[in-house]
């Protein structure tokens, strides 16, 4: 069973949740460019810078990931007086104004003296030639911090999750990291963690810790290649820590949910193509932390969070998903499992209504199809030209012997014909119906354009007047000659008579 159309049912309540994001700060600069020498002064790489980029890193990416699907984040950090700080003021208060930023909120407190955390990276190519850091990893002063923890009771009255976004900068110190722990406890709201630190058992106390797998080998000393050993190394954290549930992200081998009892849910690489993996694990934080806060079971939400992985790192730079890309993504995966594209009326009437909402056309063909034949593929193909989406609708068996086809058909059963027909590239829907047109799909449905054989005629077509009706198009595909189900099976039965003949003769 897919999960799509509650991932989708999901996505649509990310308005709904408010995600408080406390962590440290920092603010990511990328120089682009292009390398075609090595230097005489040494044996590097000489990048011709052509144009520069920034954006907020750390906690502000996640807030960014949290904005651009379409939640409501608040803000909480902490930054330096310096010029970076100024630029992450800036880029704030930006994200706040903007559209896609409509639901942040932000509470920055600047430390005199601190430098803002600067990440420089170089890139050539699409690929990162060196990185250059500029930062303290000095905790906060205790006055900012008592500052950052009053803001956080504040924010919690209007919390579904708090995420902390631990990079080892010293804005989450000991003592505010068990704090805001505690007073998220206290206000029961579920907490996620994203630690840097060795020692996991600072995390006590949190609903869901992500590390990744580099992080879990290092912070237990145990291998962590495969399902069970990831599952292994886990618990043996969570049986020492007061820590839920691990969500585990592990690059080329996808993700893992492991709560403390239960089954793990280990999901494969959505990732077609690795470009960048810069702030994915932000990004992860954020839809999964939305996907809770929307009302989500931890192992759906688990699936999206991977799903919007896989979409990041297909991009370069620290990048944020949104919305729309989330919602195709998840389209696009549903389409390529040829068991899910057999679905019901209902659930085609929903996918009609999100396709329309994308702006994509609706195309509509039906028929027996028993036996495929290059005169189907011919259709198939043309309907699929003439719409971004095509529905196929088959008579189910019961219908196809009213239409008295001839004696033993269909050949094939509706589920057998149903699932070759799902195996169609081109296909995106197949529905099986009882009835002896369409008509009732037609009324439901109401495609934007109906595709039916050349060897009609096309004020022939049944339910053309209802398409037309409601302003959408009738099409008549090229017909192939010689090519029917009926004559196949006519042939096959000759060939058989025939050599059934010849056995005899012998």
């Amino acid at each position: 069973m897919s999960d799509s159309p509650a991932m989708l049912r999901l996505l649509d309540a990310f308005h709904r949740g408010r995600i408080v994001c406390l962590g440290d700060l920092m603010l990511d600069r990328y120089v682009y460019g292009s390398v075609k020498r090595i230097s005489a002064e040494a044996p590097i790489p000489i990048i011709n810078a052509e144009r520069d980029d920034a954006m907020l890193g750390g906690v502000g990416n996640v807030v960014r990931n949290v904005a651009a699907a379409g939640g409501q984040a608040h803000l909480l950090s902490l930054c330096g007086d310096d010029g970076a700080g100024a630029e992450v003021a800036e880029q704030i208060a930006e994200m706040a104004r903007v559209g896609a930023g409509v639901g942040v909120r932000a509470d920055l407190i600047i430390e005199a003296g601190r430098p803002t955390t600067v990440k420089i990276r170089y890139v050539a190519a699409g690929q990162q030639l060196l990185r250059a850091d500029r930062e303290t990893t000095e905790a906060i002063s205790t006055a900012k911090g008592e500052e950052l923890l009053a803001r956080l009771d504040t924010a919690l009255a209007e919390a579904d999750v708090l995420v902390l976004s631990d990079y080892g900068k010293g804005v989450l110190s000991d003592t505010v990291l068990a704090a805001a722990i505690q007073r998220a406890r206290a206000a029961k709201v579920p907490i996620i963690a994203d630690p840097k630190r060795s020692n996991l058992a600072a995390y006590a106390g949190v609903d869901f810790l992500k590390p990744n797998r580099m992080e879990l080998t290092a912070a237990t000393g145990l291998p962590c290649d495969n399902d069970d050993q990831v599952t292994h190394a886990a618990r043996a954290v969570m049986n020492q820590c007061d820590i839920s549930a691990m969500l585990v992200s592990r690059s080329e081998q996808g993700m893992s949910l492991i709560p403390r009892h239960g089954e793990p849910i280990h999901l494969p690489v959505r990732a077609p193509e690795v470009f960048d993996v810069s702030g994915a694990g932000d990004t992860v934080v954020a839809i999964f932390a939305l996907a809770l806060a929307a009302g989500g079971e931890p192992g759906l939400a688990a699936r999206l969070a991977n799903l919007a992985a896989g979409i990041v790192v297909g991009k370069v730079g620290t990048a944020a998903v949104s919305r729309d890309e989330l919602a195709n993504g998840i389209l696009t995966a549903d389409l390529t499992r040829s068991e899910d594209k057999v679905v019901s009326s209902a659930m085609a009437g929903a996918d009609v209504e999100r396709w329309r909402a994308g702006g994509l056309r609706v195309g509509f063909t039906n028929g027996c199809f028993d036996l495929l034949h290059p005169g189907h593929i011919a259709l198939l193909n043309e309907a699929k030209n003439n719409c971004d989406r095509l529905i196929v609708a088959i008579n189910d068996d019961a219908s196809v012997r009213r239409l008295e086809k001839g004696e033993g058909r269909p050949v094939q059963t509706e589920a057998a014909r149903a699932l070759v027909l799902a195996s169609l590239a081109m296909v995106d829907r197949v529905l099986i119906f009882a009835d002896d047109t369409p008509i009732p799909l037609l009324q439901q449905l109401r495609p934007d354009v109906l595709i039916k054989g050349g060897d009609y005629d096309v004020d022939g077509v049944v339910g053309g007047d209802i398409v037309r009706g409601y302003g959408g198009e009738v099409k008549l595909a090229s017909f192939l000659a010689g090519h029917s189900s009926t004559a196949v099976i006519s042939r096959m039965a000759a060939g058989a008579t025939a050599k059934a003949g010849s056995s005899r003769g012998d």
